[in-house]
């Protein structure tokens, strides 16, 4: 939407960022099912596939909210303010058009997220927890691994920060680390795939601290995600900082 001429994806069409969506929302499941199925520990099959059918209903329902918040980009709208805040949507008539765009925001930011990210972290949880050998020789990651850390850190970081998931994060995290102690005590330790999933939410963790760190003290911000959670949204920041300088 940023990178392309606007005259390619016009505002009442499917933007280029909807069609990589549609993509994820048909390949993750996929990948998710294969990594289930490499596992050697895995849900009942019943709740697979129920947990599956949740993530694609959560990510198609994020789609739809979030293509046209990005679409409202264009005529004004500020990511970094509330619905009823915004400049464009206050002075609609009649007042009631207002619950509507509440109504797509709450879709989009609580109900598409929690059912896009609940079993999207369940699932892998259960994959990470099959991931122990007792033997040294599994236990360490070969060097391309060792490349896609970062980059899947990253791709962590905007998951969290972007779909405001940080409890979600961190319980997953811990339960993670305190599956690892627990095996630990068993003789049992992480695997390549295993370490390369612990060591990415670990990066994850480290880029959300100093993302946090950095915004700390922003009063818009602030007052945008009150409370004692404040984990700031990209394309808040981006509303807020960068397009508003062009």
């Amino acid at each position: 939407m940023l990178v392309f001429p606007l005259e390619w994806f016009p505002l009442n069409k499917p933007s280029v960022g909807d069609y990589f969506h549609m993509a994820y929302n048909v390949i993750t499941p996929f990948l998710l099912l294969k990594l289930i199925e490499r596992s050697p520990r895995t849900l009942p099959r019943s709740i697979t596939y129920v947990s599956i059918i949740i993530f694609i209903m959560g990510a198609s329902i994020h789609l739809v909210g979030d293509s046209v918040n990005h679409r409202l980009l264009f005529s004004g709208y500020q990511h970094h303010l509330s619905v009823r805040e915004n400049p464009i949507i206050k002075n609609l008539k009649p007042e009631t058009l207002i619950d509507s765009f509440e109504l797509l925001y709450y879709y989009d930011e609580y109900l598409g997220h929690c059912m896009w990210y609940i079993p999207f972290f369940l699932i892998l949880f259960m994959y990470f927890s099959g991931c122990f050998t007792a033997c040294k020789a599994e236990r360490w990651m070969p060097g391309p691994a060792l490349l896609l850390v970062a980059p899947s850190g990253l791709y962590y970081w905007y998951l969290v920060t972007e779909g405001q998931i940080f409890i979600l994060f961190i319980f997953t995290f811990f339960a993670m680390l305190a599956l690892v102690l627990h095996q630990k005590r068993k003789r049992l330790f992480l695997d390549s795939n295993g370490l390369f999933l612990f060591s990415s939410f670990t990066l994850t963790l480290l880029l959300v601290a100093l993302w946090v760190a950095w915004l700390w003290n922003d009063p818009v911000l602030r007052k945008k995600y009150p409370g004692v959670i404040y984990v700031p949204e990209p394309w808040a920041f981006y509303t807020l900082h960068v397009s508003s300088r062009h």
